[in-house]
């Protein structure tokens, strides 16, 4: 069974992560998505729990997909999933840089294969911390968001 894990803060989980997941499904037969726990701090972030529930409401009829919670190295969490692969969104040439570098670092330390896609064009400059800026001065995000994924106020 080919597993992967697409682990991040997911805060929010934007139309870019959700064409993310979506694509990847004909890779892989099982998709973990891992939501970093609540022992990382960003201000303002929402609870893990909060976070999980909204992703595992958007993915409710995709019996291939869980959603979890995780806390320590992605590579660890894999290895707990059973995975081989960890998949990764690029955006921009500075993502691939980072990603790349990690996926070395991960692939000498566990073995485990990072997979990159590339973010599709219309999602290129969506980020969540760019969602949270504008959530913030009280702009509508809904084009963002993936169509039912519920938001907060």
């Amino acid at each position: 069974m080919k597993i992967g894990v697409f682990v991040g803060s997911f805060d929010p989980f934007t139309v870019g992560h959700d064409s993310i997941v979506t694509r990847s499904l004909g890779l892989f037969d099982r998709l973990v998505i891992g939501v970093v726990g609540d022992q990382v701090h960003k201000p303002g972030m929402a609870p893990a729990e909060e976070r999980m529930k909204a992703i595992a409401e958007l993915y409710a009829d995709e019996p291939r997909i869980e959603v979890k919670p995780y806390y320590g190295l992605a590579v660890e969490f894999a290895k707990e999933q059973g995975a081989h692969y960890i998949l990764k969104g690029v955006r921009s040439v500075k993502d691939f840089e980072y990603e790349r570098d990690q996926a070395d670092i991960n692939r000498q330390i566990s073995g485990i294969e990072t997979i990159l896609l590339f973010a599709e064009p219309q999602y290129a400059s969506v980020s969540s911390s760019v969602v949270r800026e504008l959530q913030h001065f009280g702009h509508d995000v809904s084009e963002f968001l993936p169509k039912k994924l519920k938001r907060e106020e």
